[in-house]
């Protein structure tokens, strides 16, 4: 079999399929396969979906179309589709694309090698495509061995796979089945894996990140685990990702505080904050509860930065439920706010949900919220103006300016901080903010101490 093969990878969708590519990446350059960033000089594109949303499928059958495109006016012989969408929809996504030659499913990222090198899928020698796509979600052991697509000096380290929680908007547990947790040493040893390999950043991921360990008989948690990971040397900054705010416990919050290498950061989508609709989306969580999450948070990380998403549209969302959500998120104050517009889903409990909300209706509504949200941004942004900020340097935009980041910017979700001078990627500098440049930052390097953040 001649496994000296040119590999062009096409990641789409969040950060956990991000690692699933890099993983596979990983495979491929191990099993002989030249990769390359050119899908015309490629000899093989493989294109790893995600299938959450019906915006994401649109884009995937898009990408996937101009891939095999390509064997018919470039070196391409081989098309191979992995992923979430793959998991979801199955062998029916051959029939809106017809010349891919392979599926792989999320429960069998491992086959990607002999899906690339022609391997023996389950329709080997009968003139289809190969699929590799199984319906057993297998407890998740490593991630080690990544061949990274993210800047040598941040990384990110997914703790555990599928989730518990039965959102009824959301299509994971479908997809990725429910929720198995690394186990801790394992975690550990992808950190220092990750750091030999130059990463002083880690952002920790997972369907649900606070319930890790939830299957642990010795109530090994995610504080215990922080805690761990804050031992780990050459590592600078941890940041927390997707934590869901009805298991965020004392302890979490406690090991966030006084954890040195754990940033003061919170990534938690809310969704929403009316009792009614946060019932109706099985969020586990009432109004009062997230109120007295968040004031918790912020009384006990001083300085703490908190980002969030909202749904707005969702079935049944009467126009004072939505005028709730836009009073909360002007009276909280969020650091950093995404917005979705509501996606029906066919497969989810609120894709049947009576009282869909015309799409017009969820276009005017999410542009009222990210408004609001503006000023609020603006308004936590310029109070950083005139602060001493540590900033990790990413690198250069495409003007040549150096762009970074400080703690409370997570990579490609945030805000970014330009920073003059040349600095290295990679680098913490100790930055002065002079000021906002929309949902930005700038400064310059000084030497004047880091401001506590309060």
């Amino acid at each position: 079999m001649n496994n000296q093969k040119s590999v062009a990878f096409v990641s789409l969708g969040c950060a956990k399929n991000l690692v699933d590519s890099e993983k596979m990446l990983g495979q491929l350059a191990e099993a002989g396969c030249a990769v390359t960033n050119d899908e015309s000089d490629a000899d093989v594109i493989v294109i790893n979906t995600c299938g959450f949303l019906d915006a994401s499928r649109r884009e995937a059958v898009e990408v996937i179309r101009e891939a095999v495109g390509r064997k018919k006016t470039g070196r391409c012989r081989r098309v191979v589709v992995a992923g979430c969408l793959v998991q979801r929809d199955g062998e029916g996504l051959l029939k809106h694309v017809p010349g891919v030659d392979a599926l792989v499913g999320v429960n069998n990222r491992d086959d990607v090698v002999r899906a690339v090198l022609n391997g023996d899928g389950r329709n080997r020698g009968r003139g289809r495509p190969d699929v590799f796509l199984s319906d057993y979600h297998p407890f998740v052991q490593t991630d080690q061995a990544r061949l990274r697509l993210t800047p040598r000096h941040y990384a990110y380290l997914r703790i555990s796979e599928g989730c518990n929680q039965k959102c009824t908007f959301c299509t994971i547990p479908s997809i990725r089945g429910a929720m198995h947790c690394k186990p801790p040493q394992v975690v550990l040893n992808e950190a220092r894996e990750l750091v030999d390999d130059g990463a002083v950043e880690i952002n920790l991921i997972g369907q649900d990140t606070t319930s890790y360990g939830e299957e642990f008989a010795n109530g090994y948690g995610l504080d215990r685990l922080l805690r761990a990971l804050d031992g780990v040397d050459g590592l600078s900054w941890v940041r927390l990702m997707y934590v869901y705010p009805s298991v965020m416990t004392d302890a979490i919050i406690d090991a966030i505080a006084t954890c040195d290498r754990v940033v003061k950061y919170i990534d938690m989508p809310l969704q929403h904050i009316n009792d009614r609709v946060l019932k109706a989306m099985h969020r586990r969580v009432t109004r009062a509860e997230t109120i007295e999450l968040l004031g918790r948070l912020r009384e006990r990380i001083p300085g703490v930065f908190i980002r969030t998403t909202m749904i707005v549209g969702f079935p049944g969302e009467t126009d004072a439920e939505f005028d709730e959500l836009v009073a909360f998120v002007e009276e909280f104050g969020f650091d950093a706010l995404g917005t979705f517009k509501y996606s029906l889903e066919p497969d989810t409990p609120a894709g049947r949900m009576k009282g869909q909300i015309p799409a017009r209706v969820k276009r005017e509504r999410y542009d009222a919220l990210m408004q609001a949200q503006q000023a609020v941004a603006f308004q936590r942004a310029d109070a950083l103006v005139g602060r001493t900020l540590s900033v990790l340097v990413d690198g250069a935009d495409s003007d040549g300016a150096m762009v970074g980041r400080h703690a409370g910017q997570a990579p490609t979700v945030d805000g970014v901080t330009y920073v003059q001078g040349t600095p290295r990627p990679g680098e913490f500098v100790t930055v002065r903010c002079t000021e906002r440049r929309g949902y930005d930052l700038a400064g310059v390097p000084t030497t004047v101490p880091l401001s506590v953040l309060a």
